[in-house]
C-alpha cells in the first residue's frame, strides 16, 4: 500500500471508518513488525479523525507501558488497574469517557484531554496484551460509531499481534 491513506473529505465518522478499515487491513497485511503496524495504525486514525492523541500501551509486568502513538507527550506508564486504561484493561471492556473529570481515578497526561476511549487488544488466548487510547479536546467526542469502527480496527491489531516479530 502507498503511503497515503485515500480519504473522502466526509465529516461522517462511520464513513471514515469505512473508508479507512481496508486501509489498515492493507498497510499492515505485508508488515510482521508489531512497532511499525501499531505506529502506521496510530498514524492512520490521527490523520483520518484528526483525534487529539491516539495510541497504545502495552502490558509489560504489572503496568501498561506506553508504545506507538501520535499526539503530545504522554504518560510512560499506568498501572493495571489505574485510569480509563488501566479499567479497560482489567474489565477487558471498551470504555467510553463522555467527560474524563467525572471519571473516578482519571489520569491526566495532558489538561488538554476532554473525552476518551479505551479498547482492550487480546491475544488469541483471552488475555489483553494492550489497550488502543484515544483522547479528544472536545466533550462527549466518541459515539457508538467510534465504538463499533475501533473494535473493527482493533480485530486487525490482534491479527497483528499473533503474527508480530519484535
Amino acid at each position: 500500500m502507498a503511503e497515503a491513506l485515500k480519504l473522502s473529505k466526509s465529516s461522517d465518522r462511520k464513513r471514515i471508518y469505512e473508508e479507512i478499515i481496508p486501509q489498515i487491513e492493507s498497510l499492515v497485511a505485508a508488515e510482521k513488525d508489531l512497532v511499525a503496524n501499531l505506529a502506521n495504525i496510530a498514524a492512520a486514525l490521527k490523520e483520518a479523525f484528526n483525534f487529539f492523541w491516539v495510541g497504545f500501551y502495552l502490558k509489560k509486568g504489572e503496568h501498561l507501558v506506553l508504545g506507538p502513538f501520535q499526539g503530545p507527550i504522554a504518560c510512560t506508564r499506568i498501572e493495571l488497574n489505574k485510569g480509563v486504561c488501566g479499567y479497560a484493561y482489567t474489565n477487558k471492556k471498551t470504555v467510553v469517557v463522555p467527560d474524563v473529570s467525572k471519571f473516578d481515578g482519571h489520569i491526566a497526561c495532558s489538561p488538554l484531554s476532554k473525552s476518551e476511549i479505551v479498547l482492550p487488544i487480546f491475544k488469541s488466548n483471552g488475555e489483553v496484551f494492550g489497550v488502543l487510547d484515544i483522547d479528544s479536546d472536545k466533550l462527549n467526542d466518541f459515539s457508538e460509531v467510534d465504538k463499533e469502527g475501533l473494535e473493527k480496527i482493533v480485530s486487525i491489531i490482534e491479527k497483528v499481534v499473533e503474527n508480530h516479530i519484535l
